[in-house]
């Protein structure tokens, strides 16, 4: 009998719990189901979104090896309206922009670099429309512009290319002592295995061989 009037004051206390929590408790069981309603769809949204846009990306790179630079600026740009929460959006971006070099628009070419340096979400894609800005502004003759692309932090990976694009600016403004510096610090940042480092290694020869004082180039 004890045992039973203690079940009947557990139950009751439960009663009186339910009665005073339970609408909060439904309405948090409810919340969080619907929170993971909404991040399951999310990732499907997601997901989707991603093969979307991978196949969108697949016909650019199409138009890109058929030198059709129409299409590929349609899809890049396609691909920037509709993906732009994707990398391929600054992947396509970036090749229509060296499809625009290739066919001789500068001013696409830079339009389609910005939106990668302003709207893209991958920090080596961003750094890399900023390098190829600088080369376009270097060819142009305007090296303020490349020099002011070059500043800045860049990813690790990428530094050693942003100090040999420093080295040709420097050296199309007759600067030679920081072009060399420039390109002896790009050296020193390389592996004996990269590719670019021989190239690099010549364009330094040309100038008057290897900086042995150099120094890194102010960023």
């Amino acid at each position: 009998m004890a045992y039973d009037l203690e079940e009947q004051e557990q139950l009751a206390t439960l009663k009186a719990a339910w009665k005073q929590y339970g609408n909060l408790i439904t309405w948090l069981l409810i919340i969080a189901l619907v929170a993971y309603a909404a991040w399951m769809q999310w990732n499907s949204y997601q997901n989707n979104q991603s093969g979307q846009a991978s196949q969108l990306y697949e016909e650019l790179q199409k138009s890109v090896a058929a030198k059709d630079d129409a299409k590929v600026q349609r899809a890049a740009n396609d691909l920037k309206e509709k993906f732009a929460s994707t990398s391929y959006a600054s992947m396509s971006a970036l090749s229509a922009a060296k499809s625009a070099f290739d066919a001789n628009d500068l001013k696409t070419a830079k339009a389609q670099l910005q939106w990668v340096i302003d709207t893209g979400k991958n920090d080596d894609y961003k750094a890399l429309a900023k390098i190829r800005l600088a080369g376009i502004a270097l060819d142009e003759k305007n090296y303020d512009a490349a020099l002011m692309q070059l500043s800045g932090d860049f990813p690790l990976d990428l530094q050693a290319e942003v100090l040999d694009r420093k080295g040709d600016v420097l050296v199309a403004q007759a600067h030679v002592d920081e072009a060399r510096k420039a390109y002896q610090a790009a050296i020193d940042k390389m592996t004996d295995k990269s590719p670019a480092r021989q190239l690099v290694q010549v364009k330094l020869d040309a100038i008057g061989g290897s900086a042995t004082d150099a120094v890194v180039v102010s960023k």
